[in-house]
């Protein structure tokens, strides 16, 4: 089955959604991951108002575009993360903002992620992926040391404040797919494994696997896809190009912007980078994952118009089929 290609609008939220849409379209994109801010996507309307719905799908389908998952990163991050300050001030609606008491904050992002899952329901969408926040992530340099008591805590915060949400991810049928990231409870390969044992392994909970924050860390993204095969519930297609090596350029950026030559490491629009594709496209076929190909466009160096058409190009030139049969039946006697 040919696996969609679709564009995330996180990045284009600043436009207006049918703009999006078109835009997608005249590229040759299949679809769209949507995100849930800007105007493309209001989940307590989706929720409850079913009128909304038919609107967002006649968009879609006026522009020959279909729908797999929807994401929610910026409601995600504040249901788990501490400290919550400006940050999240600036990522979060109002409502959810309030009057900025930090654990009003996080009751409030939890409920409207339950409201995510029932939107995604109500779009006939099983996949919403996102970010959790994180109580750890803060303890990143272990300097001043906390003791491993203090993680666990973070893990076991992590598992009382996501399971309820999980529960009604399960109630209506879709499951999470946590974008593996820093700043969340699961940035690279170990704590990936124990943010899944914090949750028991319950199959609402999976990964969506963005290579590129593997590539900057070191970390293999080939054998992430293997080892956690039974957990890759979306797949987006960004890269990265690392720039260490010349002694002076820091692997965490320095705190220099996007596209800053010092930097160790940027995004860069996809196939220009050092992600291994055709490795990873490869063991995505081996793993059977049929879901969609979602390029998520970040280069602080080339015009996004330019940059998010070249990479649907190269997504479908390198993200081939699997065969249909495999080589040993090629070579069975009848």
């Amino acid at each position: 089955m040919t696996r969609p290609v679709t564009l995330f609008t996180g990045q284009w939220a600043d436009l207006p959604f049918e703009e999006v849409c078109s835009l997608a379209s005249s590229w040759g994109y299949d679809g769209l991951e949507i995100a849930c801010w800007g105007d493309h996507l209001d989940v307590t309307r989706a929720a409850e108002d079913e009128a909304y719905v038919r609107g967002r799908f006649d968009i879609l389908e006026k522009h020959g575009l279909g729908v797999w998952a929807i994401s929610n990163h910026l409601l995600g991050q504040a249901v788990c993360d501490d400290p919550i300050d400006h940050r999240h001030q600036d990522i979060l609606p109002s409502r959810v903002w309030g009057d900025g008491d930090p654990e009003g904050v996080r009751r409030r992002a939890a409920e409207e992620m339950r409201t995510t899952a029932r939107a995604a329901a109500k779009l006939g969408v099983d996949t919403v992926v996102g970010f959790s926040g994180s109580a750890n992530w803060k303890y990143v340099a272990m300097f001043p040391p906390v003791g491993p008591d203090v993680i666990d805590a973070g893990y076991r915060d992590f598992a009382d404040r996501w399971n309820p949400i999980l529960d009604v991810f399960e109630e209506v049928g879709v499951r999470f797919a946590l974008e593996v990231h820093p700043s969340e409870i699961a940035y690279d390969y170990w704590s990936t494994q124990l943010a899944l044992e914090a949750v028991g392994h319950r199959p609402s909970f999976g990964l969506n696997w963005d290579p590129s924050h593997m590539v900057w860390q070191d970390v293999d993204p080939v054998g992430f896809l293997y080892d956690f095969r039974d957990r890759i519930y979306h797949v987006d297609c960004k890269d990265a190009r690392k720039r260490v090596g010349n002694g002076r350029n820091g692997r965490l950026g320095s705190h220099l912007p996007w596209g800053d030559p010092r930097r160790g490491w940027d995004f860069v629009s996809t196939g220009r980078g050092d992600v291994p594709w055709e490795a990873c496209f490869r063991v995505l076929n081996s793993i059977g994952y049929e879901g969609p190909i979602s390029v998520e466009w970040e280069d602080a160096g080339m015009d996004r118009l330019t940059g998010a058409a070249e990479a649907v190009q190269f997504v479908r030139a390198n993200a081939f089929d699997p065969p249909e049969s495999s080589f040993d039946s090629a070579f069975s006697s009848d």
